[in-house]
């Protein structure tokens, strides 16, 4: 196809068996065999087959056929690899037969247990011993499969799998399916290459799936077991949790939202889960935070395990919400799958929408929805806004295409979108169609038309029409309130963060549903206008001396640019704002302020009348606006930066000395969450209290008392030690920097490298961040991991230049260790360079990646520059009227 890499359609795989043995763990080398079973397409005889390979060494092929009276064999004449394609060309000795009834592919190969996290890969970990060990998995979406055996590896070539892998007879192997035998090897060979016993697993037919679903994965396993409360075919379905040996105890709270999740989507899209069991692994090395592989869900550890007693509760949102959206994901992609990756959004948007509907069913008091319009909805928003932003549904045309847009556009926009539609027309009728769209497309593929038309079916509405300017057109829309005597007018236009949108750019009118509530605070209270496709329209019976607010609880997909004296309103009348609302509020007036459609100015007064608020969603983003802005005046003069500092306290202190520091066992999750939220913040902002507080308990930590820091304050506590440190010696400051690297090298608890690999990029010391960005590139810290300390080193303004010149000096290295794996990179990338603020620095980075071979990762590159732009131009435009407004208020 023109706008796609693909096979030939000449044939389609109907069944594959494939076999992997001979695994090598010295050399790290393994061999396979694979016997295809093939459907002839033709339309005309067939001189070669094409298959899909990368980084494997095909040595040899042949093909078997029956014709209607008899079966013969072609050989295969030549293999040749076009490595840039990832193709291998079989060059047969003569035509397939178009009347051939069966034809049957086999193929021996070889390949490499890589440590890439792509394909079969090895993991290093430490085990219970405090040995070096190694665990083997698989990691096939988007395009890897092909990585670990030749196959058809496109999404809508779908076949079944018989599989079987040779290990070391100690071992637990694992697949898709459940084990149906573990035998000797049939080829005699008994011991492996290091004189270890062996054995043959082979595993249960699979269904009809996509290649990228397959997995497999095997080590020194053990496992947790529960099973769901729904019968399935007359039986209960065993859930697992598999682990390393030695952690296992971790997967309890994974285990046992698991479970309870799938009778939950089996419910709700009122289809039983298909398969006879569902496994839950732990991999020590993993590029994403987990994937949906059908019956065999591989998770990053701290997306999995959680240790009640030593674990940062933050990560049980974590754990609990990527377990849902995996399962959440065994009915929409894997039992329906998207047609081509154009369309991935199918799969991940609705898997972040119905993933955290799961957690908000089963954790009503973590309010999950407010803080999916704080962190969801505005990651959304924040990347639409950019020049360098894509449509839901995307052209796709290469497999580096394909990784750049597992992005906040297909995971977040796309839940979005989902929401507000779902909201539209009630969740349960959603829900319907969508059970209905399963049906339909059970065990094959769908577009989005197929998704909307089933939903469109279930409500009535035409939710393809309303919907295809948000699935297919880049951007959304900010809706303009302009109040006058004659009343209200809204106007909508597409919302860049640069606030420079050209008429050319600004040719959508999308279909925004209102939400408008007045005084009477009733989704009904306003009985006008309650949608609006057109350029403009009049709220009727509206005027500036009414309350109003639109977009109630934030479920339609824009922005909204008050009038500054509506905004002031809104303000004052926090008491009758949701929680969401407030959220958007902040948001927009934030976005607004960036943009030059607002004023920094009357941001920070919306932000000052906000004190005394006690909602956790809320303060977070009051904190990650104030955040943002601290971070774009970076380069400011000292008492401009001060100011800022100081206006932060005057928001947070209070609100910590109120709370405290100590957990009270009843606590609800989301104080717990505001108590780390505030202390952090205030510490960061340099409370004097707080960090005096923050040193004290490091102090006794150090001594010993590993008690002193509660889990849920080690990332407050250790950030602000090593990043508020005036006034410390160097040979304490190092002292402390020493302690949390320990915690690097050596873990006290499954989140415990990560937030201390967060911490050390808050030193403001030269010499201790010359340390951190040296770590970066020395192997101590994997390269799942590289992407940590460098955002925590760009969000450090003390640091920020420090790591580009590192990066531009060491880009050899970094390409080298990062680029067989392009996720890594891009996240790298984009992570190291967002942060700026000032032209200079864009051209820095437009001029240094000009000629590079930026493929696989131009995207983040060219959203970087956008977002450095967008920031250049709010600090040129606002430094003066924010140091003004800081001086006047005594800041």
């Amino acid at each position: 196809m023109a706008d796609r890499e693909v096979l030939p359609a000449t044939v389609r795989p109907r069944h594959y068996t494939l076999a992997i043995y001979d695994l090598n763990f010295t050399d790290f080398t393994y061999k396979g065999a694979v016997k295809i079973d093939l459907d002839v397409v033709g339309p005309t005889p067939i001189s070669e087959i094409q298959l899909n390979v990368r980084e494997l060494t095909v040595s040899e092929a042949a093909i078997s056929l029956e014709l209607s009276k008899t079966s013969a064999e072609i050989k295969v004449t030549n293999i040749s690899v076009d490595e840039k394609a990832e193709i291998v060309t079989l060059e047969l000795s003569e035509p397939l037969p178009l009347e051939a009834t069966r034809v049957s592919l086999t193929i021996a190969f070889a390949g490499l247990l890589n440590n890439k996290m792509a394909g079969f890969y090895r993991s290093k970990y430490t085990d219970a011993s405090g040995n070096e060990a190694y665990m083997y998995s698989t990691q096939f979406e988007a395009t890897d499969a092909r990585r670990a055996f030749p196959c058809f590896d496109e999404p809508a070539l779908k076949a079944t799998f018989d599989f079987s892998i040779t290990v070391p007879e100690e071992w637990t192997a694992l697949s898709n399916m459940p084990e149906v035998s573990s035998k000797p090897p049939e080829d005699g060979k008994k011991k492996g290459v290091a004189g270890t016993k062996l054995k043959t697993v082979t595993f249960a037919t699979t269904p009809i799936m996509s290649t990228y679903l397959l997995a497999w994965a095997c080590g020194n396993f053990e496992y947790i077991e529960a099973f769901t409360d729904r019968l399935y075919n007359g039986k209960k379905v065993p859930v697992r949790v598999y682990t390393t040996k030695g952690i296992v105890k971790q997967g309890e709270f994974a285990l046992q939202n698991a479970y309870k999740i799938v009778d939950y989507f089996s419910e709700i899209f009122e289809i039983d889960y298909v398969l006879p069991k569902v496994d839950l692994l732990a991999v020590h090395e993993f590029s994403h935070g987990a994937m949906e592989n059908w019956g065999l869900i591989t998770y990053r550890t701290t997306a999995l395990l959680f240790d009640p007693e030593t674990s940062d509760s933050k990560y049980k949102n974590r754990v609990a919400y990527v377990v849902a959206h995996e399962l959440a994901h065994q009915w929409f992609g894997n039992l329906v799958t998207m047609e081509w990756w154009s369309e991935l959004w199918l799969n991940e948007g609705f898997a972040t929408w119905v993933g955290w509907l799961a957690i908000d069913y089963l954790y009503p008091d973590w309010d999950v929805f407010a803080v999916f319009v704080s962190e969801s909805l505005q990651g959304a928003l924040n990347l639409d806004s950019l020049r360098q932003s894509h449509a839901i549904e995307v052209p796709v045309r290469s497999a580096l295409d394909i990784d750049q847009i597992f992005d906040a556009i297909s995971y977040l926009k796309g839940a979005s979108s989902i929401r507000m539609i779902s909201s539209h027309i009630g969740v349960k009728t959603f829900l319907k169609g969508v059970s209905n769209y399963l049906s339909q497309h059970a065990y094959g593929n769908a577009t989005t038309k197929d998704l909307w038309d089933a939903v469109g079916k279930e409500s009535g509405v035409d939710v393809n029409a309303i919907m295809n300017d948000w699935i297919t057109k880049i951007g959304f829309p900010v809706v303009t309130v302009i109040e006058s005597s004659a009343g209200v007018t809204l106007r909508q236009d597409r919302f860049l963060s640069s606030g420079d949108a050209t008429v050319d750019e600004n040719q959508t009118s999308w279909w925004i549903p209102l939400g408008i509530y007045t005084d009477g605070g009733s989704a009904n209270a306003y009985s006008g206008v309650s949608s609006f496709s057109s350029r403009e329209t009049i709220l009727a019976g509206l005027g500036p001396d009414d309350f109003y607010k639109l977009n109630r609880n934030q479920t339609g997909v824009y922005r909204v640019n008050y009038p500054p004296e509506r905004l002031a309103k809104l303000g004052l009348a926090k008491e009758m704002l949701s929680i969401t609302d407030k959220v958007g509020l902040i948001a927009d007036a934030s976005a607004m302020a960036l943009a030059g459609l607002g004023s920094t100015t009357g941001l920070l007064g919306l932000l000052d009348g906000l004190q005394g608020e006690e909602s956790y969603v809320v303060w977070s983003e009051i904190v990650a606006r104030l955040s943002s802005l601290r971070s774009a005046m970076f380069e400011q003069s000292e008492d401009v930066k001060a100011g800022l500092a100081a206006f932060t306290r005057s928001l947070v202190s209070p609100a910590v000395r109120k709370l405290g520091w100590e957990f009270k066992d009843d606590e609800d999750y989301l104080t717990v969450q505001l108590r780390a939220l505030l202390i952090s913040s205030a510490g960061t902002a340099g409370d004097e209290e707080v960090v005096a507080e923050a040193r004290a308990q490091f102090a006794k930590y150090v001594a010993g008392d590993k008690a002193a820091i509660h889990p849920n304050l080690r990332r407050a506590v250790f950030s602000i030690v090593l990043g508020q440190d005036d006034g410390v010696d160097e040979a304490a400051a190092t002292q402390a920097y020493e302690v949390v690297l320990h915690e690097v090298l050596q873990p006290s608890s499954v989140d415990g490298k990560e937030i201390a690999l967060t911490a050390l990029g808050k030193s403001k010391r030269p010499a201790l961040i010359a340390r951190t960005l040296d770590l970066i590139l020395s192997g101590d810290v994997a390269v799942q991991d590289v992407h940590t300390p460098a955002a925590a080193l760009a969000a450090n303004g003390a640091a920020r230049w420090a790591l580009w010149r590192f990066i531009k000096d060491n880009w050899a290295q970094v390409y080298e260790v990062m680029s067989g794996n392009m996720v890594v990179l891009d996240r790298f990338v984009r992570l190291s360079i967002s942060r700026f603020a000032s032209r200079e620095a864009k051209d820095d980075i437009q001029a240094f990646f000009a000629d590079k071979d930026t493929h696989g990762y131009e995207r983040s590159v060219g959203q970087a520059l956008d977002v450095v732009g967008s920031f250049a131009g709010w600090v040129e435009r606002d430094a003066g009227a924010v140091a003004e407004w800081l001086k006047e208020r005594g800041y």
